[in-house]
């Protein structure tokens, strides 16, 4: 396991990146896996080692999750590599890819593999890969996201290479399944695990690494997400503390809405509580409060600087987003928005997402007026994925009440043999991040 946290961020990501590409071009081992924390520059790892890799004469195969994804991936391929042959395999639906693909002229786009034979670099998702056949081996493969991805999909495309690297974040949301997996529970081939647990219980001598350090995250919230969600690869934001400030042209008003914006600009994180009350899951009054929230925060002509001495830049609604954990919570939202003439922020639930950032997000908190504690608003990932969005700060709307919702509904999940137990569990993750938002608490008032 590659440690380096002594280091100073540059030297101790620059000491993991070499190790993890010499394992994965001179090592012999056919799996190299690595844990990436959010925003430690996951895509930029996956984009160096398919060029070094094609650089050394080795034709690769690259997985990921999603359409979206892997145009992403060949877009930054041909940015940095402008002349590297890269084939995009695609599915025959009518509009299967990004059009500004079509303006790259290394670019290869084909629904057959058969087409894409001989090109360095091929990409495309899971689900496409796993209906390829009749193809020699791929000497090598990337598989991006690699913690999204079940472990029936790898079984699917495993035939089609020979050795892979597999990076991807352990503390983001659990692979998507529409069907009950009960009955494989504890099972060693439990086809709703995901590709690297699986892949690892069966193979527990692979070369694991990580990426120690957080390019995204700012120095007021790495320390918080690495406790909270990653205590076994901890990692440490690339900014110290003051590199990164949030400064506003307009003075607050006094609301709480501008009180919990200050906060939030000055510490990196703010919780705006509202009275505790059972409420419908698409709480009209905390929606409103979100939508006021981020109203305020625009009016007041935010300016963020990434890195000490760089210039200010206007925090534009597009570089906002709202997390909620429902869909319809995501719709209620927007819809206040545009009542209230915001219509740029991205709003959305935590699987969608999943991989991106922003200067600031709102995020409505997924236990906010329950009943209830239930699995899916305890998965850790969920709240993982609402609190390390962002550059530099998070603003978190909730009722009051919810640790002594937590306190009231411990896990009632059943205990099964051969089962790894993920830790920390949403019960602790929630409490530990709640404990934290506390200090940093604004009581909204009707």
């Amino acid at each position: 396991m590659t440690t380096a946290l002594g280091d100073d961020p540059g030297t101790a990501a620059a000491r993991a990146t070499d190790a993890i590409l010499a394992d994965t071009l001179d090592g012999t081992d056919r799996g190299v896996v690595v844990d990436s924390p959010p925003g430690a520059g996951k895509s930029t790892l996956v984009v160096r080692a398919a060029r070094e890799l094609a650089a050394a004469g080795r034709p690769l195969m690259v997985i990921a999750q999603t359409n979206a994804q892997v145009d992403d991936l060949v877009l930054r391929i041909a940015e940095k590599d402008p002349e590297l042959p890269v084939g995009r395999l695609h599915s025959n639906d009518p509009d299967p890819y990004d059009k500004a693909l079509d303006e790259l002229p290394s670019v290869r786009k084909s629904a057959k593999a058969a087409d894409l034979a001989g090109l360095d670099v091929v990409i495309s998702t899971a689900a496409k890969w796993g209906h390829v056949r009749g193809v020699e081996p791929w000497p090598h493969a990337i598989v991006d996201e690699a913690y999204q991805m079940r472990s029936d999909a790898l079984l699917a495309v495993a035939g089609l290479f020979e050795r892979a690297l597999f990076v991807g974040d352990p503390g983001q949301l659990d692979p998507f399944s529409i069907v009950g997996a009960d009955q494989w529970a504890g099972l060693s081939y439990d086809p709703s695990a995901s590709a690297v647990s699986t892949l690892l219980s069966h193979n527990p001598g692979l070369p694991q690494h990580r990426l120690p350090v957080s390019w995204r995250l700012p120095a007021s919230a790495a320390p918080l997400v690495s406790a909270a969600f990653y205590p076994y690869t901890p990692f440490r934001s690339g900014t110290g503390p003051g590199d990164r400030r949030l400064s506003f042209g307009v003075p607050s008003d006094g609301s709480a809405y501008d009180r919990v914006v200050d906060e939030a600009a000055e510490s990196g994180w703010g919780l705006l509580e509202l009275p505790a009350r059972h409420t419908p899951r698409t709480d009209p009054e905390a929606v409103r409060v979100v939508a006021m929230t981020v109203r305020r925060l625009l009016d007041r002509g935010g300016a963020a600087t990434a890195t000490a001495g760089a210039e200010p830049t206007p925090v534009t609604a597009d570089r906002v987003a709202v997390g909620t954990a429902h869909r319809d919570q995501a719709a209620a939202v927007r819809t206040a928005l545009a009542a209230l003439g915001v219509h740029d922020v991205t709003v959305d639930t935590a699987n969608r997402l999943q991989g991106r950032e922003f200067d600031v997000t709102v995020v409505l908190h997924p236990l906010s007026g329950r009943p209830d504690a239930t699995a899916f608003h305890l998965e850790t990932g969920r709240l993982c994925v609402l609190a390390s969005r962002h550059r530099h700060a998070c603003i978190v709307v909730c009722r009051a009440g919810v640790p002594a919702l937590l306190d009231a509904h411990p896990s009632t999940e059943p205990v099964r043999l051969g089962v790894t137990v993920k830790f920390p569990d949403g019960w602790e993750a929630n409490h530990a991040v709640l404990a934290h938002l506390a200090e940093h608490r604004v009581v909204w008032r009707p």
